[in-house]
């Protein structure tokens, strides 16, 4: 892999920033002693003390992001003595200088202003004792220069502070993505597991029924035997398609064609095979459709169909042979359902859906923002009753 000179050293820098800090230290100390040594005549001197003060002014640098203001404070205050001293008048400033760039940049407003009076302090001090600079040039430059100490370290504190929000922002979006991810799964698990009641209940119901009723007559009634077997026959075929279909629902690809998975999914349209199923397990079946049939979505009209064979089963398995009306009404803002039926159980009791059932239809329903009631009927027997919004057959028949 390929480094270039500057990548590596902001690599270097960048896992650990005490080595720039120190370089950065290192550089002043040794600046200053050799500007200091070779460019004499503006000052005191250089000497011993001289050097331990410029050593004091720029060597807390190293330390400027772990403890900006006590560097701060130190750098200016020694750089005063230096200058009061009387040495070299034009050296020792950028150092309080950096260390307030530091405070702007990781300290609080309170801390930026103390430090910038005292940056400005020190510098309109030392300028001011150069030969020609007035005050109030010397004050001028003092106030530019901190105000461009503090913009610099200002733009780097709010560049990280949002820095830092927008990673917790991230964060945040990815935790709500993982909440969102496993929502979807339990709203897929209990889609799958309505499905396998649904089919499941069904469709056994229909083969016990049926395998009842040939186990009886098979010895006294052989053509009757045979129907049964030939129901059932026609009914585990079904119920076999229905399986390899919610099965390829679980091995969907993304990049599969959902019309085709759809094309195989039940509907109102396809009640008649439920129907005669229903009939040759014994139940007088009428259906009757009110207004113009006319294609509805897919998702709905599977939970149509899911709902009016859920209430079919439950009169197969729990009430005695009767007569069952299955009412479509097509409105033109609304979808209704009526599934009625005449019989009792073997108690007395209307049947009705329970258990599993009546939450699987709630469920559908609700999903759709339709509504549902069930309930025996005055006159005798049970009705479920389910109401759907639809949209006007104008918007139905309006080209995509």
């Amino acid at each position: 892999m390929h480094f270039t000179a500057s990548s590596l050293v902001r690599r270097v820098f960048a896992v650990h920033p005490l080595l720039l800090d120190g370089a950065l230290a290192l550089t002043l100390v040794v600046g200053t002693w050799l500007w200091e040594e070779f460019e004499p005549g503006r000052g005191r001197p250089g000497d011993a003390l001289s050097m331990v003060l410029t050593l004091l002014v720029n060597a807390p640098l190293a330390l400027r992001r772990m403890a900006p203001v006590a560097v701060l404070m130190v750098s200016v205050g020694t750089s005063l003595v230096y200058h009061a001293l009387g040495y070299h008048l034009g050296l020792n400033s950028i150092g309080p200088l950096v260390a307030l760039y530091s405070v702007a940049a990781h300290r609080s407003w309170v801390w930026c202003a103390i430090g910038a009076a005292l940056v400005v302090t020190e510098w309109t001090y030392a300028s001011s004792q150069q030969p020609g600079i007035a005050v109030w040039s010397a004050t001028a430059q003092s106030l530019v220069v901190g105000a461009w100490a503090v913009g610099a370290g200002t733009s780097v504190r709010l560049l990280s502070e949002r820095t830092g929000q927008l990673a917790d922002l991230a964060a945040q979006l990815h935790r709500e993505q993982d909440a969102a991810a496993h929502r979807a799964v339990t709203r897929e698990r209990v889609r799958i597991a309505r499905e396998l009641h649904d089919v499941v209940a069904h469709h056994m119901s229909v083969i016990s029924v049926q395998a009842g009723l040939g186990r009886y007559v098979a010895l006294t009634d052989p053509t009757t035997a045979h129907a049964t077997l030939g129901v059932i026959a026609d009914t585990s075929h079904e119920a076999l398609t229905e399986m390899r279909r919610m099965l390829s629902i679980l091995r969907i690809e993304a990049h599969d064609d959902d019309e085709g998975l759809y094309a195989t999914t039940p509907g109102l349209l396809g009640l008649d095979p439920l129907v005669e199923r229903m009939r040759g397990a014994g139940l007088a079946t009428e259906v009757t459709v009110e207004g113009r049939a006319r294609p509805l979505p897919p998702g709905l009209d599977l939970c149509a169909y899911r709902i009016v064979q859920e209430s079919l089963t439950n009169v197969l398995k729990h009430a005695t042979p009767g007569r069952v009306d299955i009412h479509i009404g097509y409105g033109a803002n609304t979808l209704t359902l009526r599934v009625s039926n005449d019989g009792t159980t073997a108690d007395g009791h209307h049947p009705g859906p329970a258990g599993h059932g009546l939450i699987g239809m709630t469920e559908r329903v609700r999903l759709y923002q339709g509504s549902i009631t069930a309930g025996p009927l005055p006159q005798g027997g049970f009705e479920v009753l389910a109401t759907f919004p639809l949209s006007s057959p104008a918007e139905d028949d309006r080209p995509p």
